[in-house]
C-alpha cells in the first residue's frame, strides 16, 4: 500500500536475555528493551513473555488481558473457517497491542497477510519481536506489516487503495463506534467484522443518552443488561451496514465479565434489510417480569399482558436494537469440531472452551427470545428456595418449552416460557420436595 511508509517495515531484534558486563571503566551501552537496574550493575528486560495456545510472545508495555484468551480463540477459529471455505484470508487487525493477535492468525488460521496497525508506536519494537516468529516475506509473498496509525485513518486509506479485507478485528475500548462504518468500508463481501464495546455503563442503562450518540439505541436498565450490551453492539452494526447498503448477521456473540467486553462476529453482504430484520425494541416489565420485542410499527401501542391499559406504564422500553438469534448455531458446531479436531477441548481452559461453544449452540435456539432469567428472581417472585437450574430445565422441556442456559450469566436461563409460568413450575417443584 503506497501509503506505508519505508520505516514502518523495518525489523527489529526479539528481546533476548542480556548477561551482566563485569565492572569496567567504559561506559555500559544500554540495548533496547532494557533498563540498567541501579542496585545490580545490571540489564532488566522490559518485557514479559507469556504462552497462548502453545505460541510465545511478548506483552511489554503494553495494554494486554491474559482473560481475552478465549475472545482471541474465538477470532482465530472463525478465520480459519473462512480460509477452509475460501481459500484465502487477509486480515486486518486495527488495534493489535502487543501483536498476539496478528501472530495467531498467522500462525493458526493460516492468513496470506496480516496487517498488524497499533496507533501507539512506542509498542513498535515488542510487536515486531512478536511477528518476526513468522517470515515476513517480500512483495507478492509478504505475510505481514506493522503500521502506526489511528485506526479510522489506516482503514480509510484501505477503502481509498482499494485493499480490501477478509476479516477485520478491531479490539477497540469503551463504545467508540466510529470504528464500524471504517471497517464496512474496507472490508470485502462476505466478509468478516470482529467488532468489540467494553462500555458496561450504557449496556447498563447508565448512560443512555450516551448509547443513543453511539449506538443509535436508547438502553434503559433491565435485568439481562449484559445480553442488551451485545444486541446494542450489533444493532449499531446493523444501522451502520444499512447506511452503506450493507446487511449484517451474527454468527456469534460473546460476552465476559472482565472489563465487561462485548464482542461479536458478524457477516457482512451486499443488500437490504430482509422483511424480517431482528432489529427493533425491547420492553420489560418489572412490575411482573415479563419481556416481549415490539416492531416500529407497535410503538403506538405498547403494552404488558400484566396490564389491560393500552399503554403499560410499568413498562420499560429500550431500543432499537437487535433481536434475532445471538449465534448461528451451524457456523458455531463447525467452530466447535475444530476446536475439537485441534485438540483446543482438553483440561482447563480447553474444557471452558468447549462448554462455551456448546452453550451458544443452546442459545442459537430462533424459538429463545430476548433476555435471561436468573434463577433467584423467579425465586424471589415464587417466594420460594431456588431450584436447581437442571430440574427446571428439565420440567420446562416436559411442558414444550424452549430452554438452554445462558454463557452470560451462570445461574440464568433463556426460555420462551413466560414469567408467570416459571413461578408457577417454581412453586411446584418447591412443594414437590
Amino acid at each position: 500500500m503506497s501509503f506505508l511508509p519505508s520505516k514502518t517495515l523495518s525489523p527489529s531484534p526479539p528481546c533476548l536475555p542480556y548477561r551482566r558486563i563485569p565492572d569496567t571503566k567504559t561506559p555500559i551501552p544500554k540495548p533496547p528493551n532494557f533498563h540498567l537496574n541501579s542496585r545490580t550493575n545490571a540489564f532488566v528486560c522490559n518485557s514479559e513473555h507469556r504462552i497462548e495456545r502453545g505460541l510465545l510472545f511478548d506483552t511489554g508495555d503494553s495494554f494486554f488481558r491474559h482473560e481475552s484468551a478465549t475472545g482471541r480463540d474465538l477470532g482465530v477459529l472463525a478465520a480459519a473457517l473462512y480460509k477452509q471455505s475460501k481459500g484465502e484470508l487477509r486480515v486486518l487487525d486495527a488495534m493489535c497491542g502487543c501483536g498476539v493477535r496478528a501472530l495467531r492468525y498467522l500462525v493458526e488460521a493460516e492468513a496470506d497477510f496480516v496487517l498488524a496497525n497499533d496507533a501507539n508506536d512506542e509498542h513498535r519494537r515488542v510487536i515486531l519481536s512478536n511477528m518476526w516468529r513468522v517470515r515476513r516475506g517480500s512483495g507478492s509473498e509478504r505475510r505481514w506489516v506493522v503500521t502506526h496509525f489511528d485506526a479510522n485513518r489506516v482503514m480509510t486509506e484501505c477503502y481509498l487503495q482499494k485493499d480490501y479485507y477478509d476479516l477485520i478485528d478491531v479490539d477497540s475500548f469503551g463504545s467508540d463506534s466510529t470504528f464500524i462504518r471504517s471497517a464496512l468500508t474496507c472490508l470485502k463481501f462476505d466478509g468478516l467484522l470482529y467488532a468489540t464495546s467494553t462500555d458496561g455503563f450504557s449496556s447498563g442503562g447508565r448512560r443512555p443518552y450516551h448509547a443513543l450518540a453511539s449506538y443509535g439505541a436508547f438502553i434503559r436498565h433491565v435485568p439481562y443488561s449484559n445480553e442488551i450490551g451485545l444486541r446494542m453492539l450489533i444493532g449499531g452494526a446493523v444501522r451502520e451496514a444499512s447506511v452503506l447498503g450493507y446487511y449484517v448477521t451474527p454468527l456469534f456473540s460473546y460476552y465476559s465479565y472482565h472489563g465487561p467486553v462485548f464482542r461479536v462476529m458478524l457477516r457482512v453482504n451486499r443488500g437490504k434489510l430482509t422483511k424480517n430484520r431482528h432489529y427493533g425494541f425491547v420492553g420489560h416489565c418489572p412490575q411482573c417480569g415479563h419481556s416481549q420485542v415490539f416492531s416500529w410499527d407497535q410503538l403506538g401501542s405498547l403494552g404488558c399482558p400484566c396490564n389491560t391499559a393500552d399503554v403499560s406504564s410499568s413498562l420499560v422500553v429500550l431500543g432499537p436494537l437487535w433481536t434475532g438469534p445471538l449465534h448461528n448455531a451451524n457456523y458455531v458446531t463447525e467452530m466447535l469440531n475444530l476446536a475439537l479436531q485441534w485438540g483446543w477441548t482438553r483440561n482447563g481452559t480447553g474444557q471452558d472452551l468447549e462448554k462455551l461453544l456448546r452453550q451458544m449452540i443452546g442459545e442459537s435456539d430462533p424459538e429463545l427470545p430476548v433476555g435471561y432469567i436468573k434463577m433467584d428472581e423467579i425465586a424471589s417472585r415464587a417466594k420460594v428456595k431456588s431450584p436447581p437450574i437442571k430440574t427446571i430445565m428439565s420440567n420446562l422441556h416436559e411442558e414444550g418449552y424452549a430452554v438452554s442456559r445462558s454463557h452470560i450469566a451462570p445461574n440464568a436461563i433463556k426460555t420462551n416460557c413466560p414469567m408467570a409460568e416459571c413461578i408457577r413450575i417454581a412453586r411446584e417443584l418447591a412443594v414437590a420436595e
